[in-house]
């Protein structure tokens, strides 16, 4: 049998994400937003490309989540992203009323399925999502390390002039502001990048990997990334439906790994057809260890904000 993987919302990480999910043969995808029309035009305009792929592959759009039934994997983009004049907790309690009644009918027709959860602010939308589903953090966990990670990569591969293949990094802590990149723990062709290049442009690299997100909203002057978050969101897919066991950061509610009890952040983990198997603790100096709680501790203030009793 085919597994199946439904993704809620159908704006442009979600349909983007339905591609590149389909296009991998290994699962029936669902599309499904509250717009009719969206995802069934969307689904439909992916579907009409596998003649010429040389693809099959099945996806379909739907406004019911009936047609979710019996997933395998849900990712959940839906939600608002932030608009001018839109505080940050406007943003929250938005998204917050959203992903409750998400996660309600995910339970509802997925009980035992794997949740990834994408939409923002990100570590607090999965802390919500836990408490909500009551589902063990192992099946419910977010998209934000791999992104992250993915355009550190990526400046430290332009810098170098060298194959992104060949550079390996991590990114911890929460998605945003706080985030900690490691880069310490980072190497090119298994040589540390300390070696490679001067603490200033290591720090410069660092600091436009923090703002990764912000620097192309403001060159699309509207809307926000979308092609690295669905392939991040695809890397996680193809960890657990083929049971690769793969290494990736992931939002993670860790309970006194790290010396962190109680929240959501990016932590390493392994991934595979159980979802989270195994949270890798890395040995982190003091500097770097502090950090992460520092990114811990802004995460507790906005899941603060939701009350969750």
């Amino acid at each position: 049998m085919r597994s199946k993987v439904s993704i809620i919302g159908a704006g442009m990480v979600a349909g983007t994400c339905a591609q590149r999910i389909a296009e991998r043969g290994y699962a029936d995808v669902v599309l499904l937003d509250i717009i009719e029309g969206l995802p069934q035009g969307k689904a439909l305009d992916i579907l009409e490309s596998a003649p010429i792929l040389g693809l099959d592959f099945r996806i379909t759009g739907t406004n019911d989540y009936e047609d979710t039934a019996n997933s395998e994997v849900v990712i959940i983009t839906a939600g608002v992203s932030r608009k001018p004049g839109m505080s940050r907790d406007d943003l929250l309690l938005t998204n917050m009323k959203i992903i409750r009644e998400v996660s309600t009918k995910i339970v509802q027709h997925s009980p035992n399925c794997i949740i990834i959860m994408v939409t923002n602010p990100l570590d607090a939308m999965v802390q919500l999502a836990l408490h909500d589903t009551k589902f063990p953090r192992t099946r419910l966990f977010g998209q934000s390390g791999i992104l992250d990670t993915g355009r550190f990569r990526t400046f430290i591969a332009q810098e170098l002039d060298v194959s992104v293949e060949d550079v390996s990094a991590y990114v911890l802590g929460g998605h945003g502001a706080t985030m900690v990149p490691l880069p310490r723990l980072c190497t090119v062709g298994g040589i540390p990048i300390t070696e490679l290049l001067p603490e200033e442009k290591i720090s410069s690299i660092i600091q436009r990997t923090v703002k990764g997100g912000a620097e192309i909203v403001s060159l699309l002057k509207a809307g926000s990334a979308f092609y690295t978050p669905s392939a991040a969101v695809m890397e996680m897919v193809d960890a657990i439906i083929l049971d690769k066991k793969r290494i990736l950061p992931c939002a993670t509610y860790l309970e006194g790994e790290y010396g962190i009890n109680g929240v959501v952040v990016g932590v390493p983990v392994k991934l595979g057809k159980n979802g989270i198997e195994q949270i890798i603790e890395l040995k982190l100096t003091p500097e770097e260890e502090e950090a992460l709680k520092k990114s811990a501790r802004a995460v507790q203030e906005i899941v603060s904000i939701m009350k969750l009793e």
